[in-house]
């Protein structure tokens, strides 16, 4: 049953989303779509209590309740910026905005980038970890709790994985870059651009001495 109510959250999630740009948008309905858009987090915001309610009722923590924590926190974390990418992918089609913005795939713009989108899976780990441990004190039993907790570890090596592939990766990569030189920074002299410096070299000067 739970594992369909975050079935349900996440496609109102996505639905309300959805339908708030569309009125913002198409419809010109600025206020509406606002309505709508705040749809999204009231949806994980029930989930989190339904959550609560099952487990302070006295069922079993399972891997659903931490999902369910796990969820919410990915939502604090991430739902902004899925906001901003569906605004702008909206207002691009519907509005004659410009054109998103695609992340840099190098250069100290993908450090920047890599270090951002990692606070923010951090912010994740650590809302969905403060909701576990708030559903653990709920459980009054770290027996029955086991659930929970070790939903929280998985979460931690998963953040630690996040960060040897995205932020180390990206570093190391701009380090090399550095240490080596980078042509879209120095450019290579081609030989084409040399013969046409020799070129230039050689011809007489357009003014001459009197």
């Amino acid at each position: 049953m739970l594992y369909g109510a975050i079935a349900v959250c996440e496609v109102a999630f996505w639905v309300f989303l959805a339908a708030g740009l569309a009125a913002r948008y198409v419809l010109k309905r600025p206020v509406l779509g606002m309505v709508l858009l705040l749809g999204s987090p009231a949806a994980d915001v029930l989930l989190l209590v339904f959550t609560a309610v099952d487990v302070y009722g006295g069922a079993t923590p399972t891997q659903a309740h931490a999902l369910a924590a796990a969820y919410l926190g990915f939502t604090v974390a991430f739902g902004h910026s899925a906001l901003r990418w569906a605004d702008e992918r909206f207002a691009h089609r519907f509005a004659s905005g410009p054109p998103p913005q695609r992340p840099p795939s190098r250069g100290p713009g993908k450090v920047r980038h890599e270090w951002k989108v990692f606070r923010r899976a951090g912010l994740a780990w650590a809302v969905a970890s403060a909701l576990l441990l708030a559903l653990t004190a709920v459980v009054g039993d770290l027996a029955r709790a086991q659930a929970l907790l070790g939903y929280a570890g998985m979460l931690s090596v998963v953040l630690v994985i996040w960060f040897l592939s995205g932020p180390v990766p990206a570093v190391l990569a701009e380090s090399h870059r550095r240490t080596r030189g980078d042509p879209a920074i120095t450019p290579a002299v081609t030989p084409d651009m040399t013969t046409q410096i020799g070129r230039r070299l050689c011809e007489p000067s357009s003014t001459s001495v009197q």
